[in-house]
């Protein structure tokens, strides 16, 4: 089996553990929202990201044009909200679940790359967003009530995070990549911090995903924290080495393991397997993923 891996090419291998690393920072996330809320769990898991950018900044200071300030704190801020939806689905649906959703960013980021960057799309392209409508309607199954709290929000994180790999496109030729990073992070640490300050004050209970207390982690939960921080890290760089060695369709297909290893590690934890509709929704949204990703 090993040497059938070896013979992989080193982008899709370094997507692989890429993918699989990235289920087991979800599956810490998981773990840590037992004890603290999803806002707390994105707040560690930023700062994490902004020491390391951080340290790599002071040793190799960034040279970019600029100039594009407002879209920069854009990128920023739907990167943060977006990772609110995901993580509080973390902590509430099952991972295979939460992933999945998390993975319709590129059918939403092919549609807002052609409204916003006039970018065409083929009829390859425009049938694959069809497809992942369906899939997405599979997942959800919406009843006489519609959507569910978890279903919004869940396709929220994927309308968020297309959002901001939207914005990256044009910011790429303004900004040094760590300055994009960072803008996350640094949105991603700061917007926490603010929302623990007002939430005593706010009493609204369909905004929980975005309102919390700080409790200091305890135990256990600081190795979940520290451990959730270095597998996310760890996923990121060996995504950028991924890209860096193969063409992006390729690595974008591979990238859709990560919902197989979600699954696996979910079940692990705990989670039940998916139904039938949800498996059909789950591969339509990964069929629909890949023809994107590929037609670029």
């Amino acid at each position: 089996m090993l040497e059938r891996f070896s013979n992989f090419n080193k982008g899709v291998q370094y997507m692989l553990i890429a993918s699989f690393t990235f289920a087991i920072m979800g599956a810490f996330a998981k773990l840590a929202s037992e004890s603290m809320s999803s806002l707390e769990v994105v707040f560690f898991r930023n700062i994490a990201g902004v020491l390391i950018v951080g340290a790599a900044i002071l040793k190799r200071p960034m040279q970019h044009v600029g100039g594009k300030p407002f879209l920069l704190f854009f990128r920023g801020f739907m990167g943060f909200v977006a990772l609110l939806a995901f993580f509080y689905n973390i902590a509430h649906i099952s991972l295979g679940d939460a992933m999945t959703y998390s993975k319709t960013s590129p059918i939403f980021t092919a549609i807002f790359a052609w409204l916003f960057l006039k970018e065409k799309l083929s009829l390859k392209a425009w049938i694959a967003v069809f497809v992942g409508f369906i899939g997405i309607v599979f997942i959800t199954q919406p009843s006489g009530f519609g959507f569910s709290k978890y279903d919004w929000l869940g396709i929220f994180s994927g309308v968020g995070a297309a959002l901001a790999y939207t914005s990256v496109r044009e910011l790429k030729q303004f900004y040094d990549t760590r300055a994009i990073v960072l803008s996350f992070m640094g949105v991603g640490t700061i917007g926490p911090v603010l929302l623990f300050m007002i939430s005593p004050y706010i009493h609204a209970p369909e905004l929980d995903f975005m309102l919390g207390d700080f409790v200091l982690p305890h135990g256990i939960v600081w190795f979940y924290v520290i451990a959730m921080g270095l597998f996310a890290t760890l996923s990121q760089v060996l995504m950028t080495k991924a890209y860096g060695e193969t063409k992006a369709g390729i690595v974008g297909a591979v990238s859709y393991t990560n919902i197989l290893f979600s699954i696996l590690v979910g079940l692990m934890l705990g989670d039940a397997l998916p139904s039938l509709m949800s498996s059909l929704g789950i591969i339509l949204i990964v069929f629909a993923g890949i023809m994107v990703v590929r037609d670029k």
